[in-house]
């Protein structure tokens, strides 16, 4: 039987999100909420589905299953707390757009109301559910990328000085950190996604004069190094559209092990593996010979359209919420959300202590759910 869905938060990404829903064979749409009346009305009679201006009105008198919360605020995340909460409180499983929220401490409060209430907090990373990620997936799997190496991720917006227009939008302006709170999720969570926990960031963080001509504080340059838990290292490159990007396009990410290697470009387009080369084909530093592997596998999936990405991913939400995952096994959930959010806050830290190596914030323990597996 499909899952009963109440959205609040009814702009742009909220209707991206009812869209999906209604699309969706697991989901059954049946009310909006938003606090502009207008807004709320609107998506009410787009979706045949009915209105309500305020959330506990919906809780009151919808039996939902799941609250899906797309709200905004401050730095795109400062209204997803408290909606959280309270549907939690209610004793419903959540779905939040990300960040998980521009507040850490209000990030961790999140989890761990899920986890005392034993529910289903999920976090919209929809950037690592794609046909791509799916087979970069099985490459890992199958031991054809082997011990980590690097990953290198880059991911922004394709811009220049003279396409710099300054966002003057109040959850914006006069925010240094927008962008590192409101972006960065997506290219950490990938980042942990293909090559586990980060446990040492060290960030060096800069805006071009253009921004700081026009008075904008936006930090919009990001260059982050990373070492992961099993030892592996990586480079994170974002920048809010100081400058075109090159190879790869505004996104990609390239996972190098000790067996092969694999690049995705353009998060949901295109995914390339190499495979490690043998001896005849291996560099040989001696005597200046680079070497070269070879591409043995190469998905281009036609997908131009990067917002359906969030339909996969509210499906994948879905799906674990219908077949009662652990709750340590969902997808994308709110410790997944607040991991990439501590990455993001140990960033911050260096940036402030000019370059520090930082440790991120331990993550809650998994403890795992009881009955889920065999004692």
């Amino acid at each position: 039987m499909p899952l009963k869905v109440g959205i609040i938060g009814l702009r742009g990404i909220g209707n991206v999100h009812a869209q999906a829903h209604k699309a969706d064979p697991l989901s059954n749409l049946v009310a909006v909420c938003d606090i502009v009346k207008e807004r709320a009305d609107a998506a009410a009679k787009k979706y045949g589905v009915r209105a309500y201006y305020n959330l506990t009105d919906m809780l009151r008198n919808e039996d939902l299953d799941i609250v899906d919360v797309a709200t905004g605020g401050y730095e795109n995340g400062s209204w997803h707390f408290e909606p959280t909460m309270e549907a939690l409180e209610a004793g419903k499983h959540v779905l939040v757009e990300k960040p998980i929220s521009n507040d850490i401490n209000e990030a961790r409060q999140m989890v761990a109301k899920a986890a005392e209430k034993q529910l289903y907090l999920g976090v919209n990373l929809n950037h690592y559910f794609t046909p791509t990620a799916d087979r970069a997936d099985e490459y890992i799997a199958k031991g054809q990328v082997g011990e980590l190496v690097y990953c290198l991720h880059k991911v922004g917006f394709n811009g220049s000085e003279a396409a710099y227009q300054p966002n003057t939008n109040w959850r914006w302006w006069g925010f240094p950190y927008a962008h590192m709170k409101a972006f960065l999720t997506h290219p950490f969570s990938v980042m942990r996604h293909f090559c586990g926990d980060i446990t040492h960031v060290q960030a060096f963080v800069e805006r071009p004069s253009f921004r700081k001509k026009a008075g904008d504080a936006m930090l919009s340059i990001n260059g982050i190094n990373v070492k992961f838990a099993n030892g592996g290292i990586g480079y994170l490159l974002s920048q809010r559209g100081d400058a075109p990007f090159g190879l790869g396009g505004w996104w990609s990410v390239e996972v190098s092990g000790t067996r092969g290697a694999f690049c995705i470009e353009n998060c949901i387009e295109k995914v390339t593996f190499w495979e490690g080369p043998d001896p005849t084909r291996a560099a040989n530093p001696g005597a200046m010979t680079m070497g070269m592997a070879a591409v043995t596998d190469v998905l281009d999936t036609g997908i131009k359209d990067f917002n359906a990405t969030f339909a996969l991913r509210i499906h994948a939400f879905l799906e674990d919420v219908t077949n009662g995952v652990p709750r340590d096994q969902l997808r994308a959930s709110g410790r997944d959300g607040l991991a990439a959010l501590e990455y993001t806050w140990a960033a911050m830290e260096s940036y402030e202590q000019g370059g520090a190596l930082v440790r991120p914030h331990p993550l809650p323990i998994l403890h795992g759910t009881p009955g889920a597996t065999p004692d």
